[in-house]
């Protein structure tokens, strides 16, 4: 079996937690390659008991084969991990090494038992589909696609902007507004969440649309299929505006035509059997917990 090991940022106390987990993939017989900013980081810090290999990018699926990538963070490492899996269809199995975690949910006292687990097949993959961004001009590169969620927003003014929204070709509302929220399932534990939106299951099959801070009081959060192509023009008193894709983004303005649906591939994620998004969302937003008591 190989692996890619994958983090952005060696913090000093995640050190003891980092290198349990390559002892246990020593112990398991399990050749990891490691991300090439990330290995320099450990350099001198980690003890690696067998050679690792290196993990440049989104090309090196192309020539080695790659079983698990394996990430050390919290959710916003997963989402940068996408940038490099793409549609190589590789699981991620993602340690959690931050606070909430809602897609690492693997908690780092749990390193062992998680690598025993993978190298005996004893998981679930669970697929979560993704949103493409359609634009009549270039933007975001080949890395169109967001796990979480597409957001407009307004950038350079404190004053609202006005976003004329479609669904297949059908006009739906014109928002007033600081900006705009099309969440994945997945993306509505995050930033959606925070401005209203629904919780959504994460193989409901659906899009969630949310307006950010909204000047008319009576406009809500709407869910509709992910079937759907979501178009938007976008007028304001600036120039530009801001459009992000997960934690990436870029300068759109009002010449650019812009549309999202459905991404052509999903991204797959390891969860050890015993974890099922009802236990995350229980545990994380601490439903049934009295803090009286």
């Amino acid at each position: 079996m190989q692996v890619v090991v994958y983090s952005k940022v060696l913090k000093d106390k995640d050190i003891p937690h980092v290198q349990h987990l390559f002892d246990a993939l020593h112990k398991e017989g399990v050749n990891a390659y490691v991300y090439g900013p990330y290995l320099e980081q450990l350099k001198g810090k980690v003890d690696f008991r067998r050679d690792v290999g290196l993990f440049e990018g989104y090309l090196d699926f192309r020539v080695k084969k790659f079983d698990f990538f394996i990430t050390l963070g919290g959710d916003g490492t997963i989402l940068s991990a996408i940038t490099h899996i793409r549609d190589s269809n590789v699981p991620i199995m993602g340690i959690n090494l931050g606070r909430l975690g809602f897609l690492a949910s693997i908690e780092k006292k749990r390193i062992s038992e998680a690598v025993n687990l993978l190298v005996r097949g004893m998981y679930l993959i669970d697929e979560r589909r993704m949103i493409y961004l359609e634009s009549n001009l270039p933007i975001f590169g080949e890395l169109r696609f967001a796990l979480n969620d597409c957001t407009l927003l307004k950038r350079d003014t404190s004053s609202m902007i006005t976003l004329h929204t479609y669904i297949n070709g059908a006009y739906l509302n014109s928002y007033w507004a600081d900006g705009i929220i099309v969440a994945t399932p997945t993306g509505s534990t995050g930033y959606s969440l925070s401005c209203g939106g629904p919780i959504i299951f994460p193989n409901s099959g659906n899009f969630v649309i949310t307006p950010v801070a909204p000047h008319n009081l009576n406009v809500r959060p709407i869910v509709i299929s992910d079937d759907s192509v979501v178009s938007f023009e976008i007028e304001g008193r600036a120039e530009n505006f801001l459009c992000t894709l997960d934690s990436r983004f870029e300068t759109v303005t009002a010449s650019h035509q812009l549309a999202v649906r459905k991404n052509d591939f999903n991204m797959r994620l390891v969860q050890l059997n015993d974890v099922r998004f009802m236990d995350t969302i229980r545990s994380k937003l601490a439903w049934g917990i009295d803090t009286r008591n």
